[in-house]
């Protein structure tokens, strides 16, 4: 049977003002008036995390904040947006320059990656956000 989607005012606008807060280099604070208390962030496997995770929202907001000390200047290029009741997918390109030594990526450089995000809003917040990330390692 298929799952019941019920119709999000604006569910679009607020993930894309989302986007644009996190892109601003928004901190917690910004970022945690979009967010409802139960709000759940699920990573699929990337090059930078191979086992996935999923994080509550007080792990999400301590992961942004500790993101400021490992990357800057983030820029998302929106490439297609769906929505559908309260349900949001959005694929962009995301970049940011490295701020130390990573993996695949020396301070300094620009890491890029392709995401597809789906998102869920329920009353006028963020409840969920699956994230498929496919980093392009520097050759």
């Amino acid at each position: 049977m298929a799952e019941l989607i019920t119709s999000e005012p604006n569910a679009l606008e607020l993930v894309l003002d989302f986007i644009r807060t996190l892109e601003a280099g928004g901190d917690g604070g910004a970022i945690g008036r979009f967010l409802a208390a139960d709000f759940v962030l699920v990573e699929a496997p990337h090059l930078l995390a191979v086992e996935g995770s999923t994080r509550t929202r007080d792990q999400a907001m301590a992961g942004l904040d500790q993101s400021g000390e490992v990357v800057a200047d983030q820029k998302f290029e929106i490439r297609r947006t769906t929505c559908e009741g309260g349900r949001v997918v959005v694929e962009a390109d995301w970049s940011a320059r490295t701020l130390m030594d990573l993996r695949y990526w020396d301070a300094g450089e620009t890491i890029r990656a392709r995401t597809s995000s789906v998102f869920e809003v329920r009353g006028g917040l963020i409840i969920s956000q699956d994230s498929y990330d496919c980093y392009f390692a520097n050759s």
